[in-house]
């Protein structure tokens, strides 16, 4: 299962941004038009691995501005202060009891 999904992943990887951003507004569409069919279903994985895409290299981005930022920050820094970054997803781990029942999220289309 997991290398049927690191394969995925990589694939997902390969393909230009852009070209996905443009089928975001067809696929939230058909999404937003619930149908309990197999084409509504695939339709909400297609939008979330274009989501997927998009989030990753927003990510990416920051990760890497956050890094040049402390990078700049060790640089001048003259008292030896020992500075470390550990990044944004180091709160994001698979909780073994969820601390509330339910919550429900708008979907938006749009954003």
């Amino acid at each position: 299962m997991e290398q049927l999904l690191l394969k995925m992943a990589k694939q997902l990887d390969g393909l230009d941004e852009a070209s996905l951003e443009n089928l975001w507004e067809k696929y939230a569409q058909i999404v937003n038009n619930f149908e309990p069919t197999t084409q509504w279903e695939e339709a909400v994985l297609v939008l979330s691995f274009i989501q997927a895409k998009s989030w990753k290299n927003q990510l990416f981005n920051t990760q890497w501005a956050m890094r040049s930022k402390l990078s700049a920050l060790i640089d001048i820094d003259e008292a030896g202060t020992n500075l470390k970054f550990d990044g944004m997803v180091k709160g994001l781990k698979k909780e073994t009891k969820p601390q509330k029942k339910a919550t429900v999220l708008q979907f938006d289309p749009k954003g």
